[in-house]
């Protein structure tokens, strides 16, 4: 029996060009292009949300190690004596209140330097 295809094909061109929203006119225009566009934003999405943590982790390190210079020491002296001290507060908390709250972190640190 023969198999019209046209719904299922309308189908997944309309797919690809509302995935492709938003785009250059030609990856909105053309299925094929659409297509390769969607293929490569899906990989660097991949990619980006494991980038997006390591981004984060560095920026909480520079902004710990800012304001731990403003309280007289550096980032690896003051992470060493966290350790040792049995603190178990994660960068991003510290960075936050390194950020928004520097009484509390300036306690933090103090807590650290008793340890050494």
């Amino acid at each position: 029996m023969r198999v019209k295809r046209g719904v299922t094909a309308r189908a997944r061109h309309n797919k690809i060009r509302s995935a492709t929203k938003g785009m250059s006119h030609p990856n909105r225009v053309s299925v094929r292009r659409g297509k390769q566009a969607v293929t490569k934003s899906l990989q660097y999405a991949y990619r980006d949300r494991r980038n997006r943590k390591r981004e984060f982790r560095a920026l909480w390190n520079i902004r710990i190690n800012a304001a731990a210079r403003d309280n007289g020491t550096t980032y690896s002296r003051l992470i060493a004596g966290l350790k040792a001290a049995g603190v178990t507060l994660d960068r991003k908390v510290l960075a936050e209140l390194a950020v928004n709250e520097p009484k509390a972190f300036e306690a933090v640190v103090k807590a650290a330097k008793l340890e050494k």
